[in-house]
């Protein structure tokens, strides 16, 4: 097998050029992990993001594949690692969004981006079909949450993945503030997780 193949997956109207998906491949590089990274950028409804998300995957399966996801990435990370059976660092990951971007339905512009994301009623049902009831290699997960949070109520993660390893901030924010200084101990506990 190659070096270990970090995929990190932004969060709603976000992208690769995010602060924590800088820091993310800035870290990689530092611990020996140059390049041996992907940050692909998510522009369209949730469908064709794992469609694309998939692909990638299982034309890199001669890879070591570890996930970080954060958001809305966290759930598709989420997804990823079940279908896959792939170690991932959920970071304040969405849980149930189908239920929380109903009232986003409409037109937003990309925070890093001049793209203009479109949600609509079939993203929804998109998002429905992507739930992973329950996850079978709870093992392969590692769920970061901050209290803080205004965006997501941490605690419907710590419900759902209580039996994963969680490791809960007290304050903080929806962005994860200070990520950085838990990076090592993201890569310490996915790099541990390669089959």
């Amino acid at each position: 097998m190659s070096n270990p193949h970090l995929l990190y997956l932004h969060g709603f109207l976000s992208s690769p050029q995010s602060e924590k998906a800088q820091q993310t491949a800035a870290y990689c590089d530092s611990i020996g992990m140059e390049g041996d990274y992907t940050l692909p950028l998510l522009r369209h409804g949730p469908s064709e993001n794992i469609k694309q998300l998939s692909d990638w995957v299982e034309s890199n399966r001669n890879k070591d594949l570890v996930l970080i996801g954060s958001s809305l990435g966290g759930y598709y990370a989420a997804y990823l690692a079940e279908k896959y059976n792939l170690p991932a660092a959920l970071i304040n990951p969405a849980v149930r969004p189908f239920d929380l971007l109903e009232s986003y339905i409409g037109s937003h512009k990309n925070y890093h981006t001049d793209d203009v994301h479109e949600v609509t009623k079939e993203h929804m049902l998109e998002l429905r079909e992507l739930y992973v009831t329950e996850p079978a290699h709870l093992d392969k997960l590692m769920i970061l949450l901050q209290t803080g949070d205004e965006t997501l109520d941490y605690r419907l993660a710590l419900e759902k993945y209580r039996r994963s390893l969680c490791i809960v901030r007290m304050g903080g924010d929806h962005s994860y503030a200070n990520y950085v200084s838990d990076l090592p101990q993201i890569f310490d506990f996915l790099l541990s997780r390669i089959a």
